[in-house]
């Protein structure tokens, strides 16, 4: 064995990314001592993209003053890195952790603590702009913070429409404060989804019911994204309902896109290339990813199962090391993985599991790697 990738996202509520690759790269030196071992955390634009892109370019964190989807003030960290850019997690002013199961309502939330760190992140004169869209407690369509950078949506009475459930009441939108913003730098969301902002598959159906939504709140939500949608067309000039990822995050790139000419890119992807992932491939004998739970959906675009894809193209053998193997976690092999390894000894609570994570974690990648010995 000459060369070893570890290239994991993180085991939600357990360890952090960096935290996973450190144990597992541990015990890879210790039993193939003479092997190059190389640590890449990764993270597809949710939980931890602030801390991976932190570690591999350097820059500072930033903390502010914004407020939380109930309107709440709260202190919440961005990156600033060495190169210019910012980085931003939505989730740290906009999550679902920052809310109690009953404050759950996305017809109640907004995004609006997201869009001050835009606003501050601009007068940092940063450039670009990466937003993770992840982990949010909102479907605001993006009002809430695009009326933080002056993108203003507005209903007859002259009011400013800030949340989800006041979506079907805009009449109008005021850029007269973005103009003045003067910005021209560019805002590019990463998202692991290619959900659209309508339908079936959109932002309402398929993650309503998730931030708290009944079933008549998902109709509603969706008449306000469809309504905002139709606006934002006749404003701009753009049709954005159907396009891939728009249902991110609630739909919460549909102004952004709009009105200041942001993108939409694959998170995982993103920090791939960042990490020079297929360059580094290059005389690498194994790569090891894994994350806190493999099923189904792992293999549908997730973090993990894009690793696996690049890795397997260019011949390597990918194993993969997660905390749980749930149902469908079998359509990994498909994808190329040679190995499925769950970390979490049978019979073992969620509770112990999660508090012997390190531990569980070491030995599921000692007892692998002895064997190819």
């Amino acid at each position: 064995m000459r060369k070893i990738i570890i290239a994991t996202d993180s085991f939600k509520g357990s360890l952090s990314a960096a935290e996973a690759c450190h144990i597992i790269a541990r015990e890879a030196r210790r039993l193939f001592p003479h092997a190059e071992v190389l640590e890449l955390p990764i993270a597809d634009g949710g939980e931890g993209l602030v801390s991976v892109i932190l570690q591999n370019l350097g820059g500072e964190l930033r903390t502010i003053r914004v407020h939380d989807p109930l309107n709440r003030p709260i202190q919440a960290a961005y990156a600033l890195l060495k190169n210019g850019a910012a980085v931003i997690e939505m989730a740290a002013a906009a999550g679902l952790p920052l809310l109690s199961k009953n404050e759950l309502d996305p017809t109640k939330t907004s995004t609006v603590g997201v869009g001050e760190q835009i606003l501050d992140a601009i007068k940092m004169r940063a450039d670009p702009i990466y937003i993770g869209l992840g982990g949010s407690a909102t479907v605001d369509g993006g009002v809430g913070a695009a009326s933080a950078v002056g993108i203003c949506f507005m209903d007859e009475w002259g009011g400013v429409v800030t949340k989800g459930g006041q979506l079907g009441a805009v009449t109008r939108v005021d850029l007269q404060k973005l103009r003045g913003l003067n910005y021209s730098g560019k805002i590019i969301f990463l998202t692991d989804v290619n959900n659209p902002l309508c339908g079936a598959d959109g932002a309402a159906a398929v993650f309503g019911p998730q931030k708290g939504a009944s079933p008549e709140q998902v109709e509603q939500l969706e008449l306000g994204l469809d309504h905002l949608a139709d606006l934002v067309s006749r404003e701009s000039g753009q049709k954005l309902k159907g396009v891939p990822g728009m249902g991110a995050a609630g739909g919460f790139a549909l102004p952004f896109v709009a009105f200041m000419g942001a993108e939409i890119r694959g998170g995982i992807d993103f920090v791939l290339d960042l990490l020079d992932f297929d360059q580094n491939l290059a005389g690498t004998d194994l790569v090891i990813t894994g994350e806190g739970r493999t099923d189904a959906q792992s293999a549908m675009g997730k973090a993990i199962s894009a690793v696996t894809r690049r890795a397997s193209a260019a011949g390597v053998r990918v194993a993969v090391v997660s905390g749980s193997l749930g149902e469908g976690a079998e359509k990994m092999l498909e994808l190329g993985v040679s190995a499925l390894v769950q970390a979490t000894p049978e019979g073992q609570t969620l509770e112990e599991a999660m508090a012997q994570a390190a531990e569980n974690l070491a030995t599921a990648v000692r007892d692998y790697l002895a064997k190819l010995i």
